[in-house]
Order: structure tokens, then sequence, then C-alpha cells
């Protein structure tokens, strides 16, 4: 499908829980030069029950996360039909779907996004293309990240293209290939101890703020195994669960202080990830509104200039890269880069379904 111009919805959930997000999008391409406008967007909240559901879906057994991958994907296309209908949006080209990831394991030839089940094009009654992750897994890549070449395509200004979400991940060019891999959690951990104290997040940092910085605990995070991992490389929640929450809860400290030193953890971390400690550092993600994570970012990069894009792009960016990252399907064009992944080959990946 070669076009100049395409209409497209892209729908995006995150590993931090805060919703799925929708932005209806106009690609334009001219002389093989891409650029975007984001019109319509939102995010919609997941009720209590969906909440407790996917915050406990990765000790699902086998049958339990079919049934749950059916409910999702039903639970999206709502979504998507709602969009559609509340925006009056016509002459679609196609939905393109992240789905949720319930289980990551690219070390063991599997990935789980739900939610991208054939179904969900019928249901919309709408082409969708989706399930990005999977065929990246069985050339064996990692399946992640996946956003780096939209940032290579439409954000190619900036030095570091990062995200601040359930985890962060970072993108940049290095002997003329896009080199990308994610840092360490951020959101995930984060949002679990303002959950300890009644809230859905810490805003913009506050409680992490009046916490104390824990050296012993901020030390053993430090010294984790997948910091000293060359990449590509890739996290999810298993590791969250498995390896850094047992750390933490180790230490008998207050909450404020767990978040501190988090944070803490968090900055240092994308400091030293970085290859150089200069030019342009381009934030998106929910993180991005958290000021004192920024605030210990530009501490320890104190000769990078970070850049907070509009609310629509800094919220919606990774719906629209997999908006492009469809429309690059659809056209039969490579959308997965192997310097990113470690996969066999460059590749188109995805896969399309027809409503009819």
């Amino acid at each position: 499908m070669f076009k100049e111009k395409y209409t497209i919805i892209g729908v995006m959930s995150g590993t931090s829980l805060d919703g799925v997000d929708l932005a209806h999008i106009v690609f334009t391409v001219k002389n093989n030069k891409w650029s975007f406008q984001i019109l319509e967007s939102e995010t919609v909240s997941y009720s209590i029950d969906w909440l407790n559901k996917l915050k406990i879906a990765v000790d699902f057994s086998e049958v339990a996360l079919e049934k749950l991958n059916q409910d999702y994907t039903q639970l999206l296309a709502v979504f998507v039909s709602d969009f559609i209908e509340k925006y009056e949006i016509k002459n679609l080209d196609a939905v393109c779907s992240h789905g949720h990831t319930i289980l990551h394991q690219p070390q063991n030839g599997f990935t789980l996004q739900i939610g991208n089940l054939p179904e969900i094009a019928a249901l919309t009654n709408q082409t969708v293309v989706c399930d990005f992750r999977v065929q990246d897994v069985q050339l064996g890549g990692q399946g992640a990240p996946l956003v780096p070449i939209g940032d290579q395509i439409l954000f190619s200004e900036y030095e570091y293209c990062m995200n601040l979400g359930g985890f962060s991940n970072v993108s940049f060019e290095q002997n003329n290939k896009r080199i990308a891999f994610d840092i360490s959690p951020v959101n995930t951990v984060l949002n679990f101890y303002a959950n300890q104290l009644g809230l859905d997040y810490d805003d913009k940092g506050r409680i992490s703020r009046t916490g104390i910085c824990n050296k012993d605990l901020l030390n053993e995070l430090n010294a984790l195994d997948f910091y000293q991992k060359k990449h590509p490389k890739s996290l999810g929640f298993e590791f969250v669960k498995e390896t850094v929450l047992p750390i933490i809860e180790k230490h008998s400290i207050p909450v404020e202080d767990k978040l501190h030193t988090f944070t803490e953890h968090v900055a240092l971390q994308i400091a030293l990830a970085l290859p150089n400690k200069n030019g342009n550092l381009f934030i998106t993600g929910g993180g991005a509104y958290n000021d004192f994570l920024i605030e210990r970012i530009q501490y320890h990069l104190p000769q990078i200039k970070i850049i907070i894009p509009s609310a629509k792009i800094l919220e919606f960016k990774e719906a629209l890269i997999f908006a492009l990252l469809g429309v690059l399907k659809l056209r039969g064009e490579i959308n997965v880069l192997s310097s990113v992944t470690g996969a066999k080959t460059d590749h188109s990946s995805g896969v399309i379904y027809s409503p009819k």
C-alpha cells in the first residue's frame, strides 16, 4: 500500500499500566521524508478489575492467559471503536496496535502481547496491524525495543531519544547504525511503592524528594548483572518481580527512602548508559513528568541538554511510533532494526488482519 498520506490510529498499552493510549495520526511521506500530525488523542484508564488482573497475569496458567488474551482483545476493540465513534474518524487506513506485554522472555524464544488476536479486525471493522514483537524473537532478537526506527525516521535531530515509562530505554546513532536498549525499570517500581501509599503514582516525584538515599540499597541495585551486559538487551516485568523488588524489600526503610533511592538508581544508570555525555536528550513517557527524576538525570549529565516536548508527543510518542511501524508493514518496508534487537536481519514485522 504505497501512498503519500496515511490515516492511522496508533494504540499502545505500556508496562506502567496507566491505561491504553490511542492517537489519530496522519502521516505524510514525500521523497522518503516522513512527517506526522497527531490529531485527537486520549488515554483510557483501566478499571480496577482489569488493573488487578494485568498486575498478576505474569503468574497465570496457560489456560488463564488464553482467556485473558481473548477478553483483552475484546476490551481493546471496544476502546478503539469508542474512540473512532467519539471523534467521528473516517477513512482509516489501519489501526496499528501494540497490545499489552504480559511475558517477555527472549532468552527462551518467547514473548506475549495480549490483545493481538485476529478477531480484533472484525470487532472494530478495521484493518489491524499488530503483534510486532514475536517475529523478531523468532529471528533471534530481543523483540525490543521497537521504537528506535521511529526515532530514526521522525526524530533524527536529537542525539538521544529516551522513553521513561515502565522501563527506560534509549536510542542513538553509532557508527552509522541505530543502537538502542532498555536501561532499567522506572515506573514499574516507582508506581509499586506509590501504590503502597494509596497513590497511583508519585506526582512530580514529590514523595521521592522527601526521602533519603540508602547507600547500601543503591549499591546493591547498581551491582545487578543486567547493567554489565552489552546491548542488545531488554527487560520485562519478570525482572522487576523476581530480581528488583526482592532486593528493595530486604531493606527495612521507609517507602519514601525506597522511592528516593530507586530514583537515584534510575538517574545514575541512565547517565552510565549514554556513550557521550553531551548533546540533546529528547525525553518522552510518563517519567518526563517526574521533576525529581529529571533533576537527578540532569545532575549526573551536566553537559546534556534535556528536551521535553509538547504533551501530545510526550504522552503519545509510543502510540505514534507503533502507528508508523504499522504503516511500514503495510508498505512491506523494514520496521525492525537488527542493530537494535540483535535479530539475524532487519525485517518487516507484525501481522495484518482484515475485517472480512
